[in-house]
């Protein structure tokens, strides 16, 4: 089996190693952004948001402050923390606030995924070259052969060209379908995310009168 790859990468040509870069950094970018997205990334929305919540119903917000400190420290703890932090200003400052931190947070989980369409694009138009360079070379070489090594060149120069295009193609064809699934679950941050943050201004606002702020107030 391995023989087999080896024998087929060889026969590639020198073309081959430039997609096998575009294929590790492929992969490097592949776990990595894996990490970040399905496993940094748990936000546990709804014991969060419903925690604070209880907390906010009570007029207890110094405790919703506490319990957002308590909790594994994701973006969406770090967002509804900076809101809570500046209840006693307002409905507005409150949304400015956790929009701000929005804006900081985001590109986390964004940065590098475009990669991923940039390297399949890479990595086939890599593959069309070498097979569009393999055939004229071949074509060049066949008119100053014999006819008896015409059938040779052609052969080895269509092996060449069409094993350059497959290895393009199979390193094109991963990150792009992954990069549709990173989107897909960055899209899925954001809902919950925003999602969280106009639940949380809600019920703020319905419980103001309830809020507790005179630490706060001593504290600016």
């Amino acid at each position: 089996m391995f023989e087999i790859i080896a024998q087929h990468y060889q026969d590639g040509g020198f073309w081959m190693y430039p997609i096998s870069l575009f294929q590790l950094f492929s992969i490097a970018i592949i776990i990595e952004r894996a990490y970040v997205l399905y496993f940094k990334a748990r936000l546990n929305k709804e014991r969060v948001v419903s925690g604070l919540r209880e907390r906010i119903v009570k007029g207890d917000v110094i405790g919703g402050i506490r319990f957002l400190s308590d909790q594994p420290q994701t973006a969406l703890t770090r967002i509804l923390k900076s809101g809570i932090t500046h209840v006693q200003y307002g409905e507005e400052e409150i949304q400015a606030a956790m929009d701000e931190a929005v804006f900081h947070e985001m590109p986390g989980f964004e940065r590098r995924v475009g990669y991923l369409a940039m390297i399949a694009n890479g990595a086939t138009l890599a593959g069309l070259l070498g097979t569009i360079l393999g055939m004229i070379k071949v074509f060049a070489a066949v008119a100053s052969v014999s006819a008896s090594d015409k059938a040779i060149l052609l052969s080895d120069g269509i092996s060449q060209a069409m094993n350059c295009t497959a290895y393009g193609l199979i390193t094109a064809i991963p990150p792009l379908v992954v990069y549709a699934f990173y989107q897909a679950r960055i899209q899925g941050i954001n809902d919950q995310i925003g999602s969280a943050v106009a639940s949380t201004v809600n019920f703020v606002v319905r419980n103001k009168e309830k809020l507790d702020l005179k630490p706060l107030t001593g504290q600016a």
